[in-house]
Formats: C-alpha cells, structure tokens, sequence
C-alpha cells in the first residue's frame, strides 16, 4: 500500500494516535488563564518592540543592549521544569460577540486558519516562558518558529459559540531549538473542556537581534510521564533529520517510487495506441495540474510580527485558506481539515513583499483530500522570486472525491513527496 494511501487508511478508520502532552487540572493552580489578546501584548513585552511602525528601528537598535545577557554556553543555564513553560489561554467566543465574528465563517464554523495563528503565537510565548531571564526585564533571546510538525483535529466542526481554552508547553529542549506541544479544548453542553485539536512546533532561539544562534535553558523531567515525552523528542528529531536526507530534491526515486511511477504512467496511456505520448484519464479522475489555484498578497505592517518580519500565523492563515478553497473546488462540497504537516519556515519575509501562493491537490483517496502550497516571495524592486515555506493540509470532504494523476515528471515529484510526508 502506498504510504500517502496508509496515512489515510488509518484516518479513514479512525485510529489516529494524538501527541501527548501534559494536562495541569485546575488543582495545580499552575497560572490563570490568558485571554488570547494578551498573548500578543505579553509578547511585545517581553521583547521590547514599540507597536508604532515608525518606532521600530529605534526599538531594535535597544535590543542590542541585551547581547551581554546571552549566555556563553547552555551549562551556564539554570535548566527547566516543563511545568515552568506551562500556559492556559482562553478564547472566549462564548461570551465576546465581537471576538467571534473575527473567527466565524459562513458556514458558521471556526475560521481554522485563525486557530493557526493563535497557535503560533502561543508557541513563541511557551518558548519565552521556558526561558525567562530575571535579571533583565526584556528578553536577550529572540524566539522563531521554524516548523509545525504536526496538528492532528480530533473535531472537524468547531462552533463559533462556545469558548476555546489552548494549552500549551515545552516537552523537549536541544542546544538553541526546543518543541512545543499545544493542545485546544473546547467547552460543551456540560459546561467541561473537550479535546479537539493536538499540535506540535518546533522553535529555536537567536540572539537580541535575531541574526544568529542562541543557547536556551535545558529540560529536566520530574516524572516518568515527561521523560517519555522527552524520549519522544529525541525520536522526533532523528524522524526529521532522517526525512530531510530523502528529499526527491536530493536524492533520485527509490525502486518503490520508481514503481509507483511506472504504474501511474501506464495507467494513463491510451490502450487505442502504441505511443507513449497519448495519454488519456481513467474514469473519475482528474490531472493535477488541474487542480491549482493562485494568490496574491501584499505584505503590509500590519502583520508584522516583534521582530518586523512577517507574521508565521498570518502566512499558515493564508496557505490553509487557499488550501481549503482548492479542495472545496475540487472535491464539490465543503471540506474539514484533519491534519496540517510539515510546515517549514525555510526564509523570513520581509514587510513590504509581494506574496505568491500555488496550492495544487496532490493526492486523494475516498473522501480525502491532500493540498500541498508554495510560498514564494519577490521585493517591491526586484522581479527575483524566492521559496519561503511549503505547506501540506489534508482534508475531508462530505463525499467521494475524484482520483487524481500527475502527468508531468516534476509533477510526479510533488506526488512523490506527499507519500514521504504521510510517511513519517
């Protein structure tokens, strides 16, 4: 069985297996609840940037002061308990009507690419959190995100009228880069939290500046609970490190691939001839290249995030909802998302730049549907376009979606690498 076909087999039967993660009740009394605005203003907080775009090179310019700050080594760090990180935020759609228009969407569900940028941020304030400084009151590190491993929903439909707690914490730590598990509750008839959504990102820390590597505090376990999830980001390290090396970027198709690769070839060829250049569809399917669909966005101050750069969230935002327009057009009905992959933050985009976004189907199965997006920026000034992120989303559509095929060799590549990402 093709390992994209896996993937979705095992969706398809329900036996998805959630990150864990720890779960503080309310006995614990770890810290009250954030309101999902203050995550933001704590952040600018912690790092010192001026709300005001014309402030911003001044602020930065103070930012250098806190290089002496930056430790030497990562012994020289006092290490952490994952508890330290841990940190509740609530999402009150419930009660704040003008808080849930901004998350509602016609279909009167949540607006997932939202979530995604709640999530980010959270994230960033989880890795922050681990790494409070009490000698200085702004923080010497300067926290990115690099990669969101994975989001796996447990609900595909959100409602728009009750609250939303996330939680979220460090469950791993290297030298400059450490992983974070989040998860997202969401309150029901009972007046109790329910699971719905679990998420793991991977950040890493540079210096005041945000121009090179910065040594962050270590993660010590204090039960045999958070040394398996240590234990599991040490596997998830050497899983990604190990996907990197087979990339179709760097390495030819395998024999399984070239398999698969003749086998699609032949399945297109029309029996009438002989030729290897007539190539026709099997029924109900559709060629990928059919399936693409493009953007456009300028990046204004606006999305900033607190280093000046463009907002992580607002870029996974605009990836998931073309994503989810691509596979609406093309499955005929309304889609759910049921898992977000490998998302790699490859380059930082800059204010001011023109941003490009191609989503294409890249495969299907049943109900399923898998898009895959590339981002790509260009400045103002230059024509130069320059990849900055690719994303992966599979959905779940209300019927039977059509089988796709690729017809090109670079296509079969995007195909390829779909089967490599459900792999892991």
């Amino acid at each position: 069985m093709k390992r994209a076909a896996m993937r979705l087999w095992t969706l398809n039967k329900g036996l998805l297996t959630h990150g864990r993660g720890l779960a503080y009740g309310s006995e614990n009394k770890i810290c009250k609840p954030l309101h999902i605005q203050e995550v933001r203003n704590k952040l600018r907080e912690i790092v010192g940037v001026s709300t005001i775009w014309r402030d911003h090179v001044k602020a930065m310019e103070e930012r250098k002061l806190l290089h002496n700050f930056l430790a030497t080594s990562q012994k020289a760090l006092p290490p952490r308990k994952m508890k330290d990180s841990y940190i509740e935020v609530l999402l009150p759609l419930g009660s704040d009507p003008d808080l849930r228009d901004k998350y509602l969407t016609v279909q009167n569900t949540v607006r997932f690419g939202r979530i995604l940028e709640d999530l980010d941020s959270l994230g960033v304030l989880v890795c922050y959190m681990h790494n409070q400084n009490h000698s200085t009151k702004m923080s010497p590190l300067s926290i990115v995100t690099v990669l969101v491993d994975k989001i796996d929903m447990c609900k595909y439909s959100l409602s728009p009228e009750q609250d939303i707690k996330f939680t979220g914490h460090v469950s791993w730590v290297g030298k400059t880069s450490m992983e974070v598990k989040m998860k997202m509750f969401q309150m029901h008839s009972d007046d109790k939290f329910w699971p719905v959504l679990d998420a793991t990102f991977v950040m890493v820390a540079r210096d005041s500046e945000n121009k090179g590597p910065a040594f962050v505090n270590p993660l010590v376990p204090e039960n045999k609970e958070e040394e398996e999830l240590i234990t599991q980001g040490e596997l998830n390290k050497s899983r990604r490190i190990a996907f990197s090396t087979t990339s179709l970027l760097k390495v030819a198709p395998n024999s399984e691939e070239r398999n698969v690769i003749h086998e699609l070839f032949l399945n297109t060829l029309d029996p009438k001839t002989i030729s290897f250049q007539s190539r026709i569809l099997p029924p109900k399917a559709v060629w990928m290249e059919d399936t693409k669909l493009k953007s456009l966005d300028i990046c204004h101050p606006q999305e900033r995030n607190i280093f000046n750069r463009i907002f992580g969230g607002f870029l996974m935002r605009k990836a998931y909802e073309l994503a989810w327009a691509t596979a609406c057009s093309f499955g005929g009905s309304r889609p759910y998302v049921v898992t977000v992959d490998d998302i790699m933050f490859q380059k930082p985009v800059e204010v001011g730049s023109l941003l490009f976004l191609s989503s294409q189907v890249c495969f299907t199965q049943d109900n399923y549907i898998q898009v895959r997006v590339h981002s790509e920026v260009a400045s103002l000034d230059s024509r130069e376009h320059m990849t900055t992120n690719v994303f992966h989303f599979t959905f779940m559509s209300e019927k039977e979606v059509p089988l796709i095929f690729p017809k090109t060799y670079g296509v079969l590549q995007d195909y390829l690498a779909l089967e490599l990402v459900n792999d892991h």
